[in-house]
This record gives C-alpha cells, sequence and structure tokens, in this order.
C-alpha cells in the first residue's frame, strides 16, 4: 500500500471565517473524493502573528518553520488568496519569502482566488503565476476563481464553481501519478 500524497493548502486570506479558506477546502475535498490524501490546511490567520517582524528564516517561531516544511515537502500545493488592491495579500508573499528558492522546483501547484467580482479573476494569471514561475514551480493550466456570488455564506454554493473545482481536481491527479483505470471500452473506439 502506498502513502497517501501530500496535499497542502494556503490560504492567503487575512479574516476568520473566509471564503477563500472554503474555496480551498472544497479543493482539497475534491480531490481527496478521488484519490487517497493527507490534506493540510495552513491559514495565514493563524500562522500570521508568527510571521510578524521575521526577516529571516532563522528569526521564525518553530510553528511556522513547521508550516513551510509542509509547503516544501507537499506533494501537491494548493494556493490561493483574496484580492487585496489588485494583488494578493502582503502575507501571503511574506510566507512565500521565506520558502526556499528551489525548494517547490518542478511542484505540482494548484492556484485559486477569491474576489469581490468577475473583473478581478485575472490575479491568477497576472500575480499568482507568475510568483510560482520565480520558484519553477508546476502550475496547473487551469486555475480556480470564485466571486462573492459564488458562495452562501462560507460555502460553495454556485454549480459553475463547483464544476470548476471538479475539473481542476481531475486535471492535478495526473500530476500526482495518479492515472485513473481507462475504461476498455473506450479504449476500443480509438
Amino acid at each position: 500500500m502506498t502513502s497517501p500524497y501530500r496535499v497542502v493548502a494556503v490560504s492567503g486570506s487575512l479574516h476568520e471565517p473566509s471564503k477563500t479558506t472554503a474555496l480551498l477546502r472544497a479543493i482539497a475535498a475534491a480531490i481527496a473524493h478521488r484519490v487517497d490524501v493527507d490534506v493540510q490546511v495552513i491559514e495565514l490567520t493563524r500562522i500570521g502573528p508568527g510571521l510578524a517582524g521575521a526577516l529571516r528564516r532563522d528569526d521564525l517561531p518553530p510553528t511556522v518553520e513547521d508550516q513551510l516544511r509542509a509547503i516544501e515537502e507537499a506533494d501537491l500545493l494548493i494556493v490561493g488568496s483574496p484580492v487585496y488592491r489588485a494583488s494578493f495579500t502582503g502575507l501571503f508573499k511574506h510566507l512565500f519569502d521565506f520558502i526556499g528558492q528551489y525548494a517547490l522546483v518542478g511542484k505540482p501547484v494548484l492556484l485559486a482566488a477569491t474576489g469581490g467580482g468577475e473583473r478581478h479573476a485575472l490575479i491568477i494569471e497576472h500575480q499568482l503565476r507568475p510568483l510560482f514561475a520565480f520558484f519553477q514551480a508546476l502550475t496547473l493550466p487551469i486555475g480556480v476563481y470564485a466571486s462573492n456570488t459564488d458562495f452562501d455564506g462560507y460555502e460553495v454554493a454556485a454549480e459553475p464553481l463547483r464544476s470548476r473545482i471538479a475539473l481542476a481536481a481531475e486535471r492535478a491527479l495526473p500530476l500526482l501519478g495518479y492515472a485513473p483505470v481507462a475504461d476498455p471500452r473506450a479504449l476500443a473506439a480509438f
């Protein structure tokens, strides 16, 4: 029996409860529905105070160091931030400033974001993707953006968002080395 895949979801939200965290949990659940995973959710609302004032990684408390190692050792990262002043939150960036420059090379990363409306959806392409390109991570071509109207409170409610989450989960699986067994009838058609 193989070990479950290590999936780490990093929420850049500065509020709790959070639609961003709810979105990341929904994506992680969609992946967990398809393959055996061990999911860890890292919330800036919980570790943010430990990041404050730190200028070097060795300035961080052990609890934050443990979170950084989890990010670096994950088999799949799911990262998301609410749109804040046309970008991700500053504390989200500060967290990733402590990640080793080559620690994410080739690591699959599923990008997600939340915002007040559809006009903010390009945060994935214009802000998040370049950040993880710096790390030479393997960002999935599909990202998941959700606006406020996609939620009922802090629960994913809109069917189009549920469909995007399911599609993103399906597209992430091959990057984990997981390939569903093909239906022999489908192969016979070729």
